[in-house]
């Protein structure tokens, strides 16, 4: 795909398309492998549609798939899933949250949004609406059919106030040069997202460091 020449909704429809699944997807699924073989190749960062000096060292983490000590599925289970704690919980209302719960009155007021616009939730129906990976899928899907006010909206409202603090807990905890990379291709995608935010980010209070 040449990249360009995209218009900011088709960078969010691309780029949240591409880091949603890598959040939320387990590594071997169809849904996901073949972005990790993507990222395998040198030159995916010439495509990627937002240029940064950063990229060739991104580059490099993704491209440190296999760890002697730690596969990438195993740092998946061990940053997404458990048994232990997660280094960087995925969810909104652990962030915005005082009691740092899921399905708190953050995830609630999200679910009450979707409804109201109509949008379902495609995600596990036992997990919150406001994993990070969902809401960047979500993100490229609204970019997708068009619907560019509910983009502003569900960014502005109800991902940019804990993305920022979530992201740099992740880099800090993945402990894997892939994971590493993708937390550093994501923060630097979604502060080029908010560049051009057409709606204030809500100052919201966040209860984890």
């Amino acid at each position: 795909m040449h990249t360009a020449h995209l218009t900011r909704y088709q960078t969010i429809a691309l780029t949240g398309r591409v880091l949603g699944a890598l959040f939320y997807f387990e590594p071997t699924s169809d849904n996901v492998t073949p972005v990790i073989e993507m990222l395998k190749t040198a030159d995916w960062e010439t495509e990627w549609p937002i240029p940064s000096s950063d990229l060739p060292h991104i580059s490099t983490l993704l491209a440190q798939q296999n760890q002697p000590n730690e596969t990438l599925s195993q740092a998946y289970q061990r940053l997404f899933i458990g048994p232990w704690a997660l280094p960087s919980p995925p969810w909104g209302s652990v962030w915005l949250d005082r009691e740092s719960v899921l399905f708190g009155d953050s995830t609630l007021a999200l679910r009450e949004w979707m409804q109201q616009h109509g949008i379902s939730h495609h995600g596990n129906l036992n997990e919150p609406e406001d994993h990070f990976g969902l809401l960047l899928m979500l993100a490229a899907w609204l970019a997708e059919e068009q619907q560019f006010n509910r983009v502003d909206e569900l960014l502005a409202w109800h991902l940019f106030p804990w993305s920022e603090r979530f992201l740099a807990c992740f880099i800090k905890g993945a402990e894997h040069p892939f994971w590493q990379g993708v937390g550093e291709l994501a923060r630097l995608t979604l502060a080029e997202w908010r560049k051009e935010l057409l709606i204030p980010v809500p100052d919201k209070p966040l209860y984890r460091e």
